[in-house]
């Protein structure tokens, strides 16, 4: 009688330990399974940031061309490029440009 019932308690002890391990792999891989989503929606997010940062670098390079600022200035600011007579140097060794109309610096 000790035989049978020392293989009942090792056989429920290999039950329960293979039961464990088989719930701990159940466990793994699920969560390996997340994981692998949360993978996948980082790189779909970073191809999308990334293709954000493009169109953002190529709208900053179109904005910042030279002819586009220099149609602005001229059309809605009326600016222009200044004569001779209306620049005002400065700094050391600089003389002043005497205005022809008025006999002042402006």
């Amino acid at each position: 009688m000790t035989t049978s019932r020392g293989f009942l308690l090792l056989w429920t002890i290999a039950v329960a330990a293979a039961t464990a391990a088989f719930v701990l792999h159940l466990g793994l891989r699920l969560r390996n399974i997340e994981l692998g989503y949360a993978l996948s929606e980082a790189r779909a997010t970073q191809v999308s940031l990334l293709e954000k940062r493009r169109v953002l670098q190529l709208e900053n390079a179109s904005l910042r061309a030279p002819a586009r600022i220099d149609g602005i200035a001229r059309e809605a600011l009326g600016m222009d490029v200044p004569g001779y007579d209306r620049v005002v140097p400065i700094g050391r060794g600089a003389r002043p440009v005497a205005r022809a109309a008025s006999g002042r610096m402006r």
